[in-house]
């Protein structure tokens, strides 16, 4: 990538807390929150992706002691900001690879974040990031989408997934190799505004078998934080993986 940030520089790290967005609300934070805090029992939480705290300084709120790594400087600045945010330890670079000294009793990924690691081998290498961080019967937790390919009509690569006055959002799928580009095109001060960003979506399976590789074996799937049942209509699941105690 050129930008240093990646696709989460200064413009995007500005408006990121700005939106009314649900996935700043009570309902989504306190549950998300709550799971979180269960599994670290206690000990040290690693999110991957730490962006401006979103869960992160809720969650260290709770008396957990949260570490992050993100690639995004201006992310990281904007958590600076926040109170309490200062406190949190944070490396700059690729979760993927990058290393924090010590061993957590959880690592987690949210908001379909593992999608931004846009090759399988880069997503291979974050589960192995992740078991490499956790100390014996740690867990790795993953919230991420259902790939929405039964939504596209046959012969079909584009899904709209919102038109509203100001904004019109489509993914556009490559189905090949599992790559999505997310377009946004939005109404700012006159003037249309367009952002296209790339992911990788990965199936649930898969995910599974990554976490194999990692020496990581599946623990609990749910289709969301309150743990409800993940069946065949889920659109999205939280998934943890168990690093074996021995």
């Amino acid at each position: 990538m050129t930008d240093p940030d990646g696709y989460f520089g200064e413009d995007v790290a500005e408006r990121y807390d700005n939106g009314s967005w649900d996935m700043f609300s009570p309902e989504v934070l306190d549950p998300t929150v709550d799971l979180l805090a269960e599994l670290a029992r206690g000990g040290r939480a690693l999110e991957l992706g730490i962006g401006t705290g979103r869960v992160a300084l809720p969650l260290a709120e709770r008396g957990v002691e949260v570490h992050g790594i993100d690639l995004s400087r201006a992310m990281v600045a904007k958590l600076r900001e926040k109170p309490g945010g200062d406190r949190i330890p944070v490396e700059i670079g690729d979760f993927a690879s990058t290393r924090m000294d010590g061993a957590f009793t959880l690592a987690y990924l949210v908001f379909n974040t593992i999608n931004n690691l846009t090759t399988q081998a880069e997503q291979v290498a974050c589960f192995r990031n992740a078991a490499a961080h956790l100390e014996p019967g740690g867990c790795f937790l993953i919230e991420v989408g259902v790939p929405g390919l039964r939504r596209l009509p046959p012969g079909e690569t584009f899904h709209v997934f919102d038109v509203s006055e100001t904004h019109w959002g489509f993914d556009e799928y490559e189905v090949v190799n599992q790559g999505l580009v997310s377009h946004h095109f939005n109404l700012r001060d006159g003037q249309i505004v367009r952002r296209s960003i790339p992911f990788r979506y990965v199936w649930p399976a898969e995910l599974d078998l990554m976490a194999e590789l990692a020496g990581m074996r599946l623990r609990d799937r749910w289709s969301g934080w309150g743990r409800e049942p993940f069946t065949s209509e889920s659109r999205k699941h939280i998934s943890v993986w168990e690093k074996p105690s021995g």
